[in-house]
């Protein structure tokens, strides 16, 4: 099937001049479509071909303008529910997300085109349906410049990586603070894709490839996924790559000077596209062309990749469906998830990488010895990749979550992805448990519009708390996205909400002391409960700066002391271990 396809491709005739991109149009192969151009495009394929193409707005960006939501399939079907009850695997493609890497914009273009008007690709969607976002951050894709991607080499000018707010939206899946990411959010929630690929350019070391490529962190997958896409699906994807003459390596990471040093998988959290489909068990993919390619193969390559996914996904639907179906069960009876990851360095593979051999001469700027890549000298020799991972953090699976209806913007994102928040109908006291920090790290410059934080070192409370009407029990059962719900409610988790700062309110006390006016509380205090006297005593004899304070240890007796409001570092949201319904 696929000798067949690559054959017909090589003499598949040039697209009459009235459905040829801008890219196509230009003799250099240096331009990218607009985004007047990019949509034109589209609107122009579903009116051609309305039997195949479903053109749609798909929600509000911050540039004003609807995201629009693509759907490419053998009937013209564009309904998820229809789509799967036919047994057809989807694939969801989106492009633009930094539109100074530019690529899958216009190989898209193309690729939706001879899908139409080519008879043996349009078969391929008989058993995959294919979802597009022409252009995700079109604010960005507005901001066109030539200076703002310095080395990258073409095209001739380009989109700008922030949208209106100036936001990364490759680091926005979970706080979603921008309208891209809420309307992704519910058209990715619609389709709950077999398979994501989201279009890039790398940056970076030389090397010989014009593709790179980042796949979903196996270890971070359901074992059946993980164990699939290693297996199966990225050996596919390499061959025939390869045998479309586009040999591809693993996205070029490294922490030493060269890539010889050993390439590292990139760890993509749920902040990251690939990250958070992971979390709903979708493989999701980011091909990285390389900037110092020209523009022209660094397109092509992008378009015979995105081809040969879609005819990957095709051959290999029903491993790919039981894979996912296994995931599902499993997770369904999962009870603990890991949180946080770290690379594991006693596990590597070894690939074949097609570099360039690097050297150091003085810098005509400083003097000093600056690297270079001699393009002269070609090599292809083993190098490791790290390509494993392992948890450093895990959190039990609660039967629910109990978030305070005061959180409101909180609730607001999780019913965006999925989850059913069931406000409780009357006061309720239950037994839960609830978290309180002792320690955490935060960035001590703003990243993406927030100080994030890391490292939460946690102390678990079990307590007798009263909730009130209209507060939302979040139930970890059914179809909830469990693995989801985790990492953005467990404030340990990478990417949780409390990483976000979502939650720093409670990190600050609103009531304190007069020290003079305590002085002689905190001594009644100490009098009528020996055993926190005692408490005291033991901090002072090992810890003799503490025993030299004086208002360190009062500080103390009034943080171990009924008149610390509860509400100070105690996370809000609780969780409920028992069985049943909340209050029954």
């Amino acid at each position: 099937m696929f000798l067949l396809l690559l054959s017909l491709m090589t003499l598949a005739p040039t697209p009459a001049p009235a459905w040829r991109t801008p890219f196509e149009n230009d003799p250099a192969g240096n331009t990218t479509a607009t985004y007047a151009e990019c949509l034109a495009h589209y609107q122009k394929l579903a009116a051609a071909y309305p039997q195949h193409v479903h053109l749609a707005e798909a929600g509000p960006t911050d540039a004003g303008l609807p995201l629009h939501e693509v759907v490419l399939s053998a009937d013209g079907d564009a309904d998820p529910a229809s789509t799967r009850q036919k047994n057809r695997r989807i694939l969801f493609i989106q492009n633009g997300i930094h539109p100074g890497e530019p690529e899958g914009i216009d190989a898209s273009m193309m690729l939706a085109r001879d899908l139409l008007q080519q008879k043996p690709l349009l078969k391929l969607l008989g058993q995959v349906t294919v979802v597009i976002v022409p252009v995700y951050n079109i604010d960005g894709m507005l901001n066109r410049n030539a200076t703002t991607r310095v080395n990258q080499q073409g095209p001739a000018t380009y989109g700008f990586r922030g949208n209106a707010r100036h936001l990364d939206l490759n680091r926005d899946y979970i706080k979603q603070e921008s309208r891209n990411a809420r309307s992704f959010a519910q058209l990715f929630q619609k389709w709950q894709p077999d398979v994501f690929v989201e279009t890039h350019t790398s940056n970076g070391a030389d090397y010989q490839y014009t593709m790179t490529l980042i796949a979903t962190q196996h270890s971070k997958l359901a074992p059946a996924l993980g164990t699939y896409l290693q297996g199966q699906l990225l050996p596919a994807l390499y061959k025939s790559m390869e045998q479309k003459k586009w040999p591809m390596t693993p996205y070029v990471d490294f922490e030493g000077e060269t890539p010889e040093s050993g390439l590292r998988a990139f760890l993509e959290s749920p902040r990251y596209s690939t990250g958070y489909a992971a979390l709903f068990n979708t493989i999701g993919f980011m091909p990285e062309t390389h900037m110092l390619k020209a523009f022209a193969p660094r397109v092509h390559s992008t378009y015979d990749f995105l081809l040969t996914m879609l005819e990957t996904v095709g051959q290999q639907a029903g491993a790919l469906a039981a894979a996912r179906a296994q995931a599902a069960t499993d997770q369904a009876a999962q009870t603990t998830f890991p949180l946080a990851w770290a690379l594991d360095d006693t596990q590597h593979e070894t690939v074949q990488f097609r570099g360039y051999e690097a050297g150091h001469k003085p810098s005509e700027i400083s003097g000093q010895p600056r690297l270079y890549y001699d393009r002269a000298k070609p090599f292809t020799r083993p190098v490791k990749y790290f390509n494993t991972f392992k948890p450093t953090a895990t959190a039990s699976r609660p039967a629910a979550y109990i978030l305070p209806k005061a959180w409101g913007e909180v609730a607001d994102i999780l019913r965006r992805n999925g989850a059913t928040l069931k406000p409780l109908s009357r006061e309720v006291t239950v037994p839960v448990e609830f978290y309180y920090f002792e320690e955490f790290k935060t960035t001590p410059k703003p990243f993406e519009g927030h100080y994030v934080h890391s490292q939460a070192q946690l102390r678990t409370g079990s307590e007798t708390a009263t909730f009130q009407p209209g507060d939302f029990v979040v139930y970890l059962n059914g179809a909830a996205p469990v693995r989801y719900l985790m990492e953005t409610l467990e404030p340990q988790a990478t990417d949780s909400f409390f990483a976000w700062g979502f939650f720093d309110s409670v990190l600050q006390q609103k009531e304190h002391y007069s020290d003079y006016v305590f002085e002689d509380l905190a001594a009644d205090l100490l009098r009528r409960d020996p055993k926190l006297r005692e408490r005291l005593e033991k901090l002072k004899k090992d810890n003799p700066p503490f025993a030299a304070n004086g208002a360190a240890q009062l500080e103390w007796v009034y943080l171990n002391s009924p008149y610390h409001e509860a509400g100070h570092n105690r996370y809000p949201v609780a969780r409920w271990l028992g069985t049943g319904r909340v209050g029954e």
